[in-house]
């Protein structure tokens, strides 16, 4: 591989000095830190998309019991339980 750019090249450059690296281990820690970050990053999307369609799910469900929230836990008027 051959990098075209001089801003870029002076970037591994540098990086590879603060990391007392080879310019080659420097890059190849730079590109495999931003890949795994891509892929965490693909994971959360996967994820999110699997919880609004959970969301859905649990929307679309019929209610059992209409009584609010708190007189179904037990709560009286000022937050502690009966």
């Amino acid at each position: 591989m051959s990098i075209k750019n001089a801003a870029t090249e002076q970037l591994a450059r540098q990086v590879a000095e603060e990391a007392g690296e080879s310019l080659t281990e420097a890059i190849q820690k730079s590109l495999e830190e931003r890949w795994e970050r891509l892929k965490r990053r693909r994971r959360g999307h996967i994820l999110e998309g699997q919880i609004e369609d959970l969301l859905r799910r649990v929307d679309a469900l019929p209610t059992l019991d209409s009584r609010p929230e708190d007189e179904i836990l037990g709560y009286g008027e000022n937050g502690i339980p009966r």
